[in-house]
């Protein structure tokens, strides 16, 4: 069997910054262990697999060890692919996520805007070694999907450098650390190992946490945000009721097949 593949940088109009995703268009599902090995095969945040179904594309995304619920930049990636490489939209693509439901990406210009729902964070208790495990005591700990820990400057999230084996002690999909930003509204870093993820480069889905709570906190509902990592990343950012837009830009890096 022989599949396209393509990957994007997304979050970028430049490629080797942004978050590096895997594209996968099929014609029909294939065997989600098979997905599973592609993914691990990539090597990469996660692989995007999507099925057109009348006027929805059916997404699922990948990491190379666990499917994930959902996933900003592999989906920003999708929709670059669909619209300039496929050609099969104009101006909006509509997706749906058994785990996530109604998703869309708008293009505006050069710009692609996610359109997710928002996960407001709730504050938790402490869990035991996860101070120790990032190394520095936040000023508060949420949690919605992912732990959400709150610094006051950029600098200490900048400095952050986790033990990733004491993370996974702790526990938990992924770790969220954030601060108001110096160049924008508010920065951020996400790690991920449980899910063979130890940092990500850009993390869309982060953003449906980080655009409410920042939101609420800086009394403003469009923001810009950047992702502090060794790649960096750039959102617009946009709080609507009980959904969030992520706006960025995407560039193709590769394209082949895949024969398994």
């Amino acid at each position: 069997m022989k599949l396209e593949i393509y990957q994007i940088d997304a979050f970028t109009s430049e490629v080797f910054k942004g978050n590096p995703a895997a594209v996968c268009p099929l014609d029909e599902w294939i065997d989600a262990k098979l997905m599973q090995k592609i993914a691990l095969e990539n090597n990469l945040a996660e692989t995007a697999f999507f099925v057109k179904n009348a006027d929805v594309y059916e997404i699922r995304w990948f990491t190379p060890t666990y499917e994930i619920d959902l996933c900003g930049h592999a989906t920003l990636a999708s929709a670059f692919v669909i619209f300039e490489i496929l050609k099969d939209e104009e101006t909006q693509v509509k997706f749906h996520s058994h785990k996530s439901g109604a998703l869309s990406v708008e293009k505006q210009g050069e710009r692609l805007i996610l359109d997710f729902p928002s996960r407001p964070v709730s504050p938790v208790e402490m869990p035991d070694g996860l101070i120790e495990a990032i190394g520095k005591q936040p000023q508060g700990i949420f949690k919605a999907r992912d732990y959400f820990l709150v610094y006051e400057t950029e600098q200490e999230i900048a400095e952050i450098s986790p033990n990733f084996s004491r993370l996974l002690e702790v526990g938990g999909h992924g770790f969220i650390v954030t601060a108001k930003g110096n160049s924008a509204d508010f920065v951020s870093r996400f790690f991920a190992p449980e899910v063979g993820v130890f940092e990500d480069p850009v993390t869309g889905s982060a953003h449906c946490n980080l655009i409410p709570f920042w939101a609420e906190r800086l009394g403003k509902t469009e923001l810009f945000a950047r992702q502090i990592s060794s790649r960096g990343g750039e959102l617009f950012c946009e709080l609507k009721g009980d959904r969030v837009k992520i706006g960025g830009n995407a560039v193709l890096y590769l394209k082949g097949e895949i024969y398994v």
